[in-house]
C-alpha cells in the first residue's frame, strides 16, 4: 500500500497587486511550486495567483479541484483521492490562509479522520494582520466571519458584539466582501456607541493598504474612506479608553 500524501495548507497573497516574494516565505513558495494537485475555493483565481510562483511545471499540468459553498458533503471524500494515492496536495483559499473563514476546514477535518498528515504553511492572514495593527486587545479576541446582510439583523449583530466586547474586554473581528464594505462601515457608524473603538483595515499587504483606528464619535466627525472594491476587516472594542484622538494609519514602507 502506498504511503499517504501530505495535505499542505498553502496561503496565497491577499491580492493580485501583492508580490508573492514579499508576503510568502521562500519555504512556502518552494512547497507550493512543487505541487501538482490543488483544492481551491475558485480554480480560476487559484491559477492566477499560483501562476505568479516559479512553478516546477506548466500551470496547465496542475490539477485543480474546487471546494466551495456548492460542494456537497458527499463529494468531499473524492477530493482526497490524490492523497490516498500517495500524492501530496495543496489546499488554497481565495486569498490568504486556507480553512480560515473558508470552506476548506471541512476537507482538513476529513484528512485528519483518514490519518493524513496536515501541514500548515506560513503566509498572510488578513484577520491577524488587522488585529496586529489595530491597537486593540490582542490577548482576547473573537472572529465572527461575515455579519448578516439584512439591515435589521446586521444592526442587532453589531449591538450584540458591543455587549460581548464591553463585558469580556475581547476585540471583536469580522470581515466584509469588497462590494459591501461601504454599507458595513455606514451601518457601524449608525449603530455603534460613540465611545466604541472601531478599526478599519483595507487592502492589507497591497500598495493601497490602510489601517485606521478611531472611536465611533471620531469616525462620525471626520472623512470616511471609500471601501468600494476593497477587501476589508473590521475590529471593534467597546468602551475602551482612547489616549490620542484622530486616526492611526499604518503603512508598510
Amino acid at each position: 500500500m502506498s504511503p499517504l500524501g501530505r495535505l499542505y495548507l498553502v496561503p496565497l497573497p491577499l491580492g493580485l497587486e501583492s508580490d508573492p516574494g514579499t508576503v510568502l516565505p521562500l519555504a512556502t513558495i518552494e512547497v507550493a511550486a512543487g505541487l501538482k494537485h490543488f483544492v481551491a475555493e475558485n480554480a480560476r483565481t487559484a491559477r492566477r495567483l499560483l501562476g505568479r510562483l516559479p512553478l516546477a511545471r506548466p500551470i496547465q499540468e496542475i490539477r485543480f479541484q474546487e471546494l466551495n459553498e456548492h460542494t456537497r458533503p458527499a463529494e468531499l471524500s473524492g477530493l482526497l483521492a490524490p492523497l490516498l494515492a500517495g500524492e501530496d496536495m495543496g489546499l488554497v483559499s481565495e486569498a490568504g490562509c486556507p480553512a480560515i473563514a473558508d470552506p476548506g476546514s471541512a476537507l482538513v477535518a476529513l484528512a485528519h479522520a483518514q490519518d493524513i498528515i496536515v501541514v500548515p504553511l506560513i503566509g498572510p492572514s488578513a484577520i491577524l494582520l488587522a488585529l496586529m495593527a489595530s491597537g486593540l486587545n490582542g490577548q482576547a479576541f473573537a472572529f465572527h466571519g461575515y455579519l448578516p446582510v439584512d439591515v435589521g439583523a446586521r444592526a442587532k449583530a453589531i449591538h450584540d458584539l458591543e455587549i460581548v466586547s464591553a463585558t469580556s474586554g475581547a476585540t471583536q473581528l469580522f470581515m466584509e466582501t469588497p462590494y459591501r464594505g461601504d454599507a458595513m462601515l455606514a451601518a457601524l457608524l449608525a449603530t455603534a456607541q460613540p465611545a466604541t473603538c472601531l478599526v478599519v483595515a483595507a487592502d492589507l499587504t497591497l500598495p493601497t493598504e490602510m489601517v485606521t483606528m478611531r472611536t465611533i464619535a471620531e469616525w462620525r466627525k471626520g472623512a470616511v474612506p471609500s471601501l468600494a472594491s476593497r477587501p476589508a476587516v473590521f475590529a471593534l472594542l467597546a468602551s475602551r479608553p482612547v489616549t490620542a484622538r484622530g486616526s492611526k494609519n499604518v503603512r508598510r514602507s
